[in-house]
């Protein structure tokens, strides 16, 4: 992602001085930043990806991350109004949607979204839904510049509620957490090829209703315009 604002800069999308000669100009982009079959029983198909419009300080998200397994789909897609606070860090504040098969779940959602120091990209969700249910996603990667073309990239994310949804398969308390490695190979900056390793585990009752504790092999396509 950090490869994809700095390609964004560098073609003069929402920065400053493009802006500045053109008025602010109105822009959209897509990435798929994971499209990957994992070598799990089924080789379940995983997504994640981010279509966004706007200008330098205000923009719109939509995202979408989830995974599709011989016919049963899980979800979690946003729709978020993002505005920039700094250079590199924007608030985001909007609605959630997630499924899980034929049970769904609506969440009032705000976000902090941005490059820590030492250029990890991060992300934090902090999401409020019907009865005093809340939930925290965090995410965090960096990219590792191994060559001019071939980039490293861990990363790290969880998830934990403060109810549980049987319905969901989710229990309170951490629920989930991952850690991923990938080395991708661009190239050109909008298309990328790679391969990778994931470990996943649940925790608590969320493990009581879908028990994982794997790790997995995988390939995959990031790609974006």
């Amino acid at each position: 992602m950090r490869n994809f604002l700095l390609a964004a800069s560098l073609l003069g999308l929402g920065t400053p001085s493009f802006a500045a000669m053109v008025d602010d100009p109105l822009y959209a982009s897509f990435m798929m930043d994971r499209l990957e079959i994992r070598d799990d029983s089924g080789h379940p198909v995983a997504w994640e990806s981010t279509l966004r419009a706007g200008k330098d300080l205000d923009k719109l998200y939509i995202n979408s991350e989830g995974e599709t397994q011989e016919g049963d789909t899980e979800s979690e897609n946003q729709l978020l109004y993002s505005r920039a606070l700094s250079p590199f860090w924007d608030l985001q504040l909007g609605a959630g949607y997630d499924r899980n098969g034929d049970s769904e779940q609506f969440w009032g959602i705000v976000a902090l979204q941005g490059l820590a120091p030492y250029f990890f990209e991060t992300r934090l969700d902090l999401l409020v839904g019907s009865k005093g249910a809340l939930g925290v996603r965090f995410e965090t990667e960096y990219d590792a510049l191994l060559t001019q073309k071939l980039i490293l990239t861990p990363r790290l994310e969880g998830d934990l509620y403060s109810k549980e949804n049987e319905k969901m398969d989710r229990g309170s308390g951490l629920s989930s957490l991952s850690l991923g490695l990938r080395l991708r190979y661009e190239f050109v900056r909008e298309f990328s090829p790679y391969l990778g390793a994931e470990w996943e585990k649940t925790f608590g009752n969320t493990a009581k209703y879908n028990d994982v504790n794997d790790l997995r092999l995988l390939a995959g396509l990031r790609f974006w315009f």
